[in-house]
């Protein structure tokens, strides 16, 4: 029921991410099921920031085909950095007008999700994702890759997160 509402909201959905021609076969799969759905872009970072001709380039695709969501699909935390930077350069307090984000848009950090919706990487038994293991199972698939996160970086979010939210410490914003 919920995607008949997206595909009658007649929502446009842009993914940007994943590597080379993963947000293609997303897109091609997602079609296949939700032939309604409205997929109007797609498009492939490199493995670095994007330098300022390509965010242009961004930009002036995103402002083309006007998508309400634009799905980033980028390891943790590059897409959360990714995001926030577009939003702060490009976002309705830029002052030039011609070099915003168009609006509405809704950006949404899926990290490994393109991967897994294109089927190329298999998800956690149903039993493990009902219970909150996903994390566990990606751990145990590829521990070189992702201990550091879920061993290291996500117990000092949530110590952090703790100690701010009991007055303990006070983490100011990056400007």
């Amino acid at each position: 029921m919920g995607q008949d509402r997206g595909q009658a909201a007649g929502l446009r959905h842009y993914f940007f991410g994943g590597q080379e021609g993963v947000a293609e076969l997303l897109r091609d799969r997602l079609v296949k099921r939700f032939p309604a759905a409205q997929i109007v872009g797609t498009y492939t970072p490199p493995f670095r920031p994007l330098n300022e001709a390509e965010e242009l380039e961004l930009l002036g695709q995103l402002d083309e085909l006007r998508p309400h969501c634009f799905w980033v699909g980028l390891s943790t935390p590059k897409q959360e950095r990714m995001m926030a930077d577009l939003l702060a350069r490009f976002g309705a307090e830029a002052t030039d007008a011609a070099m915003r984000l168009p609006s509405p848009l809704v950006m949404i950090g899926v990290g490994a999700a393109f991967d897994f919706h294109a089927g190329l990487i298999p998800q956690a038994p149903p039993w493990m994702q009902r219970a909150g293991l996903e994390w566990l199972f990606r751990l145990l698939r590829e521990p070189r890759r992702l201990w550091k996160r879920y061993c290291k970086n996500n117990p000092l979010f949530l110590i952090r997160a703790a100690l701010q939210l009991t007055g303990l410490r006070k983490y100011e914003l990056p400007e």
